[in-house]
């Protein structure tokens, strides 16, 4: 331990923790991942410059022991976690790490994940004694998704999770018998809701990107009604958002809201936050726009519970100047260094309202002080229209957009031309660069689902949204129309799962068993489009609109899949991330989207609902299947019963 100056001492003691050796974990062949070193060096970097360390108490980071981590994970998970980095794992470490979704491991994953979840465990015992007033805790890789018995997420271990429950089971007597877990990571924290799923001495709160359960992780356990079970029940709100794009004012309404006056009614005795920074302005992953005034606003509000007793553990956050600028913004309100500077003008989205009043109406009967509905006047005031297109401009910077606009310069700006908008010259530039090389490449998309109907696949490369579907599509760039349609047979089988989805509402979707069975037969539609279209069509069946600096299936990618035959897709946000390669036709290969196989073992298990289709959703593919003349209607209708009823 180093403390830093005599400054600290006076005013609010803080503590940091950041340790090189956590840069050990990286991907095993130097390719890029969104969760890299590069993410804690840029925020000590930025914490550096600004002369940080030199106020608080600098920690160095120390392994968790495994009777800690054991009190949340098995011993399994503990095992491979303690092991994978030894040489004997050498050979076959990736082999592993495929296995679960959205792991990789190496070398130094396993000092690491140590070093991650014992550093989180030593802040939260300094505040709780009282040597600390608050402390942040540098540390990769993340936790939130780990789960009892599964890596996964990104996240070894549950750091959060092991330091709560080493204050309220191995530390009793520190007197800490309340604690307020909240995580604003983009994704929902579905490890830690488990683990303290029945537990009413932790109130867990989660705010996240959901869209009915397909962003990541792509299930129903981020949803409003799931409150706890037992006498926890109740004490698990998550607040699920119906899109992206979502702001400071989106995040403020649901503290002011929900968060706020149940903490009141809490009374937690410590507050440690999952603090992700991927719903922050610029992020690859997330596609929300939380400014670092916005992060620091919202701890500012969590300040005044427990005393100020505040533990921040890094979770998410893949935009390294957004990450580095809120980390600073949010240590700065820890030391209570200078007041907070910015304003939001802006107003929420209609949909976060909506969420709000769902949420507070499905906890009312758990929290008496949300049952009271929300007065009109505040709920009509709504993001505006100039507002939604400066939601939707993305930057890899938060100064390159003004999102404070006050409502006496609106009228102006729109006047203007929406001139004073600026946006990041060379992301547009790399856009324009990857478009123009995959609109010279042709593929064959292969529908087997709603998109078999020509009316609906083209809602997806012009835009729009057909009788039926709830959510309008925002079509390609390019809206050229397919060059060719043709039908096929594949020996993959058809089904149907999920219970809810964005576009179709109540009833389950179709998927194709990425696994060939000469037993099965499923009809495809052949659409011949060029590669450009075909990856704003993965973005779309993922649940997103907003445009993207990179493509997420490249020409690599396109050249190496006949020998994988599938593909996952970064970021693995919806159900549809899995790229499946189907041979060729006329030398052109045939790609689908469907579900990876981490999914499909889910719906064999029942861990995810096989469900029936909605009839709009049914009748689509009816129709497509009818029009294409590749069945009557009554067979059309047995081949959908068929693949609802027969289990996998």
């Amino acid at each position: 331990m180093e403390v830093n100056s005599e400054k600290g001492d006076c005013q609010r003691r803080v503590g940091l923790v950041y340790d090189d050796r956590m840069c050990k974990h990286a991907t095993a062949d130097g390719d890029h991942h969104p969760e890299n070193p590069d993410r804690i060096r840029a925020i000590w970097k930025k914490l550096e410059s600004a002369g940080i360390p030199q106020r608080c108490v600098v920690f160095n980071a120390k392994e968790a022991e495994d009777k800690h981590i054991l009190s949340v994970h098995s011993n399994n998970h503990v095992n491979l976690i303690k092991n994978i980095s030894s040489k004997q794992f050498d050979s076959r470490r990736n082999r592993i790490a495929s296995k679960f979704n959205s792991i990789y491991m190496n070398e130094g994953s396993s000092e690491a994940a140590y070093l991650a979840a014992g550093s989180v465990i030593e802040v939260a015992e300094r505040v709780a004694k009282g040597e600390l007033s608050s402390a942040f805790a540098i540390v990769r890789p993340p936790g939130h998704h780990a789960e009892q018995d599964e890596p996964m997420g990104f996240c070894l271990y549950n750091n959060v999770a092991i330091a709560t429950s080493f204050l309220l089971n191995e530390r009793p007597g520190l007197g800490i018998k309340k604690i307020l877990i909240v995580d604003w990571d983009i994704h929902h924290g579905n490890g830690t809701q488990k683990m303290f799923w029945k537990d009413p001495r932790v109130l867990f709160f989660s705010v996240h990107r959901h869209e009915f359960g397909s962003f990541y992780p792509a299930n129903n356990d981020g949803f409003y009604a799931m409150t706890g079970e037992g006498p926890g029940a109740g004490y698990n709100i998550n607040v699920p958002w119906e899109n992206g794009r979502c702001g400071d004012a989106d995040y403020l309404a649901v503290w002011d809201h929900i968060l706020i006056p149940v903490a009141k009614d809490f009374n937690p005795d410590i507050v440690i936050i999952s603090a992700g920074f991927d719903a922050a302005i610029g992020d690859p992953l997330g596609g929300c726009r939380v400014t670092p005034y916005g992060y620091s606003v919202m701890l500012k509000k969590l300040i005044e519970f427990a005393e100020g007793k505040i533990i921040m553990a890094l979770e998410g956050g893949y935009n390294l100047v957004s990450l580095a600028n809120s980390v600073l913004a949010c240590v700065e309100v820890l030391l209570e260094d200078k007041p907070i500077a910015g304003s939001s003008e802006a107003y929420p989205f209609e949909s976060t309202w909506r969420v709000i009043q769902a949420v507070r109406q499905e906890l009312s009967a758990f929290w008496p002080t949300l049952a009271d509905e929300l007065p009109k006047k505040l709920t009509s005031c709504k993001a505006s229209p100039l507002q939604l297109l400066v939601a939707s401009a993305d930057s890899e910077d938060e100064s390159d957009i003004d999102l404070h606009i006050g409502a006496e310069n609106l009228e102006a700006v729109v006047q203007d031309g929406l001139s004073k908008l600026k946006v990041d010259e060379d992301s547009h530039d790399l856009m324009a660069t990857w478009r123009s090389e995959l609109s010279k490449i042709d593929v064959w998309y292969a529908s087997f689902g709603s998109n078999t109907w020509k009316s609906r696949f083209l809602c997806y490369i012009e835009g729009g949204q057909l009788e039926g579907m709830e959510k309008q599509c925002s079509g390609s760039k390019d809206r050229n129309p397919p060059k060719e349609i043709m039908w096929k047979t594949v020996p993959h089988r058809l089904f149907f799962g999920r219970d809810h989805s964005s576009i179709w509402g109540p009833g389950g979707v179709a998927f194709l068993n990425p696994e060939e069975n000469e037993q099965d037969r499923a009809y495809i539609c052949l659409y011949r489009i060029t590669l450009e279209q075909f990856n704003d069509v993965l973005l779309q069946e993922n649940g997103s609109s907003y445009d993207i600096s990179s493509p997420l299936f490249d020409l690599v990618a396109l050249n190496s899949i006949a020998d994988k035959q599938s593909i996952s897709v970064e970021p693995k946000s919806g159900w549809y991330h899995s790229v499946l390669y189907l041979g060729k036709e006329c030398d052109i290969p045939i790609l689908t989207l469907t579900c990876p196989l981490s999914d499909l073992e889910a719906f064999k298990s029942g861990e995810l609902p096989m469900s029936a289709p909605s009839k709009n959703y049914a009748n689509t593919i009816i129709r497509g299947l009818t029009e294409g003349k590749q069945l009557s209607e009554e067979e059309a209708i047995a081949y959908i019963q068929e693949a609802s009823t027969k289990p996998l």
